[in-house]
């Protein structure tokens, strides 16, 4: 099975994840000997011999990366919800009306789309870190201004800030995940991540209307102590937060003489690879880095064992520029920038998108909801109240991830198995059927339920199933998506997130008047059916998906091509 992009009848997202005893006696490139676990996992993508390879960083390094880029999910992803726990308070104070605060939600889902895409371009020219801390100091001026708002204009403008903060996690974060784990561990990580932003999007409106109830400042506290935090972070990213941008093509393998050959488990590989291939990029890459030659005549290709391990100051710095930046790059972010809307041709890419932003919306929905009704009669529910109401929707969005990300991760594994080792992208995806049961169920208990003052134990039940909805959509769709184009993470996570915000934009402005038209129980019926709908789209995409990969993959090739050569 060919899985290097290099072979004719690659398909992007079909890898052969398990090794046989043939893998061994292949002669293909791609096929030949591989890095593999000790289950017989073979890992992908196959790491390099260098020490700054972040595939090759000892467990500690990675999981304080991985730590640093969860609290960034989790914490902006509650920034960015807080400010509607404040409504009381600033409508007391100045007046500013709840529709008013909607339009700042508005602003907020557009702020994150845009910024998601106009940050994309920077992580393959300048490093990863530069995007991280560009959205912290965005969150930092947003939850200060928040914090000084007296105005309507103010509050509106400050979300502007808050929503860039958390384009970072839309899609930079995921890039990170996919620098410092191998494919077969990616599922498991993506189901920290959603619970992360699980965490972030229930809790943080909870936390922000204790530190409003509490506080001498009502609301401006919210603000405050988020502006406190994201100057710690700061700090953090500074001085703490290494950068993982690696250039492995540069690496490709040694082809070596007898005295290394044992050293290097790719040996085979890639001498077959100069003898056979043709590709005219490969063997240019593989000409300039023959840097010797052995007494009996055999090249020497680095393969990053003699690359010398970074000094502390080398892995802090802020930008970290690509092997292939021309000058300072700036005519390359503009050509990458407008390469970036050739991801809207991929079908994964548009499914991931409607998949994560009806989540969005139905969030918009039921936090609604709970705002307009559950203060009033027959519930009487106080501030903390409502806020508790979250807590249910967070205990099934863990269920939901640990389903959809751990669970599934083993259950693609049993399906390559069967498969001859090869794993289909589309293997993700038959979890989601359960979560098309269960989420749109949960969306009519809570709506017919709230509608019909049934007792808090069903809403809440249904607020929990919706909670597993949000959690499953999640993790399978980005699984499914860095699964399909493992090569390009970013761009495609840059489209979920654009469609994923604009849904979220839409429904923001639509939601109030539309419970309002045809009332709570009508709006929840129609919403349950969407639910189902855009869900069971997952349906057709197992049937046709590899098909449909297959036909995307000159489209693929050719963006990768265009992205690397820029």
């Amino acid at each position: 099975m060919a899985t290097s992009r290099y072979d004719d009848d690659f398909i992007p997202g079909t890898v052969n994840i398990l090794a046989n005893d043939s893998d061994n006696e292949s002669k293909n490139f791609s096929e030949g000997t591989k890095l593999k676990t000790k289950n017989g996992i073979i890992l992908m993508p196959q790491p390099s011999d260098s020490p700054n390879d972040p595939l090759n960083w000892s467990i500690w390094r990675k999981y304080s990366h991985f730590a640093v880029v969860i609290f960034i999910t989790a914490f902006t992803a509650a920034s960015s919800n807080d400010a509607g726990a404040t409504q009381d308070s600033l409508n007391e104070i100045y007046g500013i009306s709840y529709d008013k605060m909607n339009t700042g939600a508005g602003v907020l889902f557009a702020s994150i789309s845009v910024t998601s895409l106009v940050l994309a371009p920077t992580t393959s020219i300048w490093g990863r870190k530069i995007s991280y801390l560009i959205c912290t100091i965005m969150g930092l001026i947003g939850s200060i201004w928040f914090g000084y708002s007296k105005t309507t204009s103010d509050t509106i403008w400050s979300q502007l800030f808050v929503g860039a903060s958390e384009a970072c996690a839309e899609a930079q974060v995921q890039l990170s995940i996919s620098d410092i784990f191998f494919q077969h561990q990616l599922g498991s990580r993506l189901t920290l991540y959603i619970l992360a932003t699980s965490v972030g999007t229930y809790l943080g409106p909870l936390i922000a209307g204790f530190i409003s109830a509490v506080s001498d400042y009502s609301f401006r506290w919210v603000g405050w102590t988020a502006a406190i935090i994201y100057g710690v972070l700061i700090v953090i990213l500074v001085f703490g937060f290494e950068e993982t941008y690696f250039d492995r093509a540069k690496f490709l393998g040694t082809i070596s003489n007898n005295n290394t050959a044992a050293n290097s488990p790719k040996v085979n590989e890639y001498d077959e690879k100069k003898k056979e291939d043709n590709d005219a990029t490969v063997n240019a890459t593989l000409t300039t880095y023959l840097t010797n030659e052995s007494d009996n005549g055999a090249a020497v290709i680095d393969a990053g064992l003699n690359d010398p391990p970074k000094s502390y100051w080398q892995t802090m710095q802020m930008i970290t520029f690509a092997s292939n930046v021309k000058g300072t790059g700036i005519a390359q972010y503009f050509k990458q920038l407008k390469m970036i809307f050739r991801v809207f041709l991929f079908p994964p890419v548009i499914l991931s998108g409607l998949m994560w932003g009806a989540q969005d919306a139905f969030l918009t929905f039921y936090l609604t909801t709970e705002d307009d009704l559950y203060y009033d009669a027959p519930y009487n529910y106080s501030d903390a109240g409502v806020a508790i109401m979250n807590i249910p929707c967070l205990i099934g969005a863990a269920i939901g991830c640990y389903y959809a990300g751990s669970l599934s991760d083993w259950f693609v594994l049993q399906l390559a198995k069967r498969n001859n080792g090869i794993l289909e992208a589309e293997f993700r995806l038959w979890f989601i059927f359960l979560a098309a049961i269960i989420s749109p169920l949960g969306l009519l208990i809570f709506g017919i339920g709230t509608g019909k003052g049934w007792s808090w134990h069903s809403t809440y039940v249904g607020l929990g199933f919706i909670g597993f909805g949000w959690g499953c959509a999640g993790d399978i769709s980005m699984s499914y998506l860095m699964d399909a184009y493992p090569e390009m993470v970013i761009e495609g996570m840059v489209g979920v997130s654009m469609i994923n915000n604009l849904i979220g934009c839409i429904f923001t402005f639509a939601c109030s008047p539309w419970i309002s038209s045809i009332g709570t129980t009508k709006t929840y019926i129609v919403l349950a059916v969407l639910d189902f709908v855009i869900m069971m789209l997952c349906l057709p995409m197992i049937v046709y998906g590899k098909r449909c990969r297959a036909w995307t993959k000159d489209w693929y090739l050719e963006f990768l091509r265009l992205r690397d050569e820029i």
